[in-house]
C-alpha cells in the first residue's frame, strides 16, 4: 500500500502526538521501576493477561482472579492473551517481561500497518448470517488471513432460525457453505436459541478461541449465550468507560465452564490482506497446495497459461471454480491496495 504524504502540520501534529506518547511511557516505566525498587513486591510468577486497560493491564492470577498491573515502557505491545512475569504488589503489581507467543492476530489500523490485538489464539471462528447477507470472497478472505495467521478457522452460520421462512435462501445458505467440508472446514449452524450452541460450545472445549466477523451476525449474542454473567462484565465495563474510566475497546478473556477460553474483542472485524503477496496469498487456499510448483512457467498467474496446473485440477474436478475465482479476485484487490 502506498504512503501518503503528510502536509506540514499533519507531520507536526504526528510528532507531536509521537512525544505525548513517549512522555507517557516514560512515565509508565519511571512508575513500574519506582514499584520494583521501593515497593514490597512479590516474587516473580507467570500470568495470563486477561484484559488491556490502556497503561495498564489485568493479569490473572488464578482463573476468575486478576490483577491491575503497570507495564513497563519497553512492554507496551501486551494484549489480551499475552503470557506474562509479573510481581504483585500494593495496590498495583507490576509487569516485568513478556513470555513467546504460539501466535498472534492482527488488523488493519489507520495507518496502512498490522496492529495486534490479541495473542495465543489457536482458533478463529468466522461468523456470518443470513442477514448481513454473505458472500463466498469474504468468507474466503477469513480464511485466507487464518491460514496465513496459522491459526486454524471454523465457519460459524449463525441465525440459522431466519431461514425456516425463506426456502431460497435456505437453499442459497447451503450452495454457499456446502463447499468447504469437502476443503477440510468445519461448519457450524447456531441461532439465537439453543440450537447449535451445545456444538459451538464442544467446537470451544480445550481451545483458546475468538470470534470475527461483520456487524449485524451475531457474534455478541452468541457470546453472551455461552457466557451469561459476561453481560453484566460488559454492561459495568461500558458504565466505567461513559465515566472515563477506559476510553478504548478492551478485549476481554473468558473462561468457559465446559473448558477453553473465549476472547471477545468487538473490534476484530476483519483482517488485512495486504501483507501478504501471491505465493501466501496461494498458500491460503488449502487444495491449491498439491498443485502449486506444477505449472510449466514459475510465474503462472492461473489465468490462462498454457500447462497451468491449477487449471488443470479445475478441469478435473480437483478445485473447485468458485474457489479459483475468488484467488484471482484476491490478487486483484492486491494489486490494487499495493500500486
Amino acid at each position: 500500500m502506498s504512503k501518503r504524504k503528510l502536509s506540514r502540520q499533519q507531520a507536526w501534529r504526528v510528532e507531536k502526538i509521537q512525544a505525548e506518547r513517549a512522555k507517557r511511557a516514560a512515565r509508565r516505566d519511571a512508575d513500574a521501576e519506582k514499584a520494583l525498587q521501593e515497593g514490597e513486591l512479590g516474587p516473580e510468577q507467570e500470568g495470563l493477561i486477561v484484559a488491556h486497560y490502556g497503561s495498564q493491564v489485568a493479569v490473572e492470577s488464578a482463573p476468575g482472579e486478576s490483577v491491575r498491573c503497570h507495564m513497563r515502557a519497553n512492554l507496551d505491545n501486551l494484549v489480551t492473551g499475552d503470557q506474562v512475569i509479573w510481581c504483585a504488589g500494593e495496590p498495583t503489581g507490576v509487569v516485568v517481561a513478556q513470555l513467546a507467543r504460539n501466535s498472534e492476530l492482527a488488523r488493519p489500523d489507520s495507518h496502512g500497518g498490522m496492529k495486534t490485538v490479541a495473542a495465543n489464539i489457536d482458533q478463529i471462528l468466522v461468523v456470518i448470517a443470513p442477514y448481513p447477507e454473505p458472500h463466498a470472497n469474504l468468507i474466503d478472505r477469513y480464511l485466507v488471513a487464518s491460514e496465513a495467521l496459522g491459526i486454524e478457522p471454523v465457519i460459524v452460520l449463525n441465525k440459522c432460525d431466519l431461514l425456516q421462512a425463506e426456502p431460497e435462501l435456505d437453499a442459497a445458505m447451503a450452495t454457499l457453505l456446502d463447499l468447504y467440508p469437502s476443503i477440510g472446514y468445519r461448519v457450524l449452524r447456531t441461532s439465537n436459541t439453543e440450537a447449535g450452541i451445545d456444538a459451538l460450545r464442544r467446537a470451544l472445549q480445550g481451545r483458546t478461541s475468538i470470534f470475527v466477523g461483520q456487524s449485524g451476525v451475531g457474534k455478541s449474542s452468541l457470546v453472551n449465550m455461552l457466557l451469561p454473567e459476561a453481560q453484566l462484565r460488559v454492561g459495568a465495563l461500558s458504565e466505567n468507560r461513559q465515566k472515563g474510566t477506559h476510553t478504548t475497546t478492551t478485549a476481554q478473556l473468558f473462561h468457559l465452564d465446559a473448558g477453553g477460553r473465549l476472547i471477545d474483542s468487538p473490534g476484530i472485524r476483519e483482517f488485512g490482506l495486504w501483507h501478504l503477496d501471491r505465493p501466501q496469498v496461494e498458500q491460503g487456499f488449502p487444495e491449491f497446495r498439491p498443485f502449486l510448483g506444477n505449472c510449466r512457467f514459475r510465474n503462472c498467474q492461473h489465468e490462462g497459461e498454457p500447462d497451468c496446473a491449477l487449471l488443470a485440477a479445475v478441469e478435473e474436478g480437483q478445485i473447485n471454480p468458485r474457489r479459483l475465482a475468488s484467488y484471482r479476485h484476491i490478487i486483484e484487490e492486491l494489486a490494487q491496495a499495493q500500486s
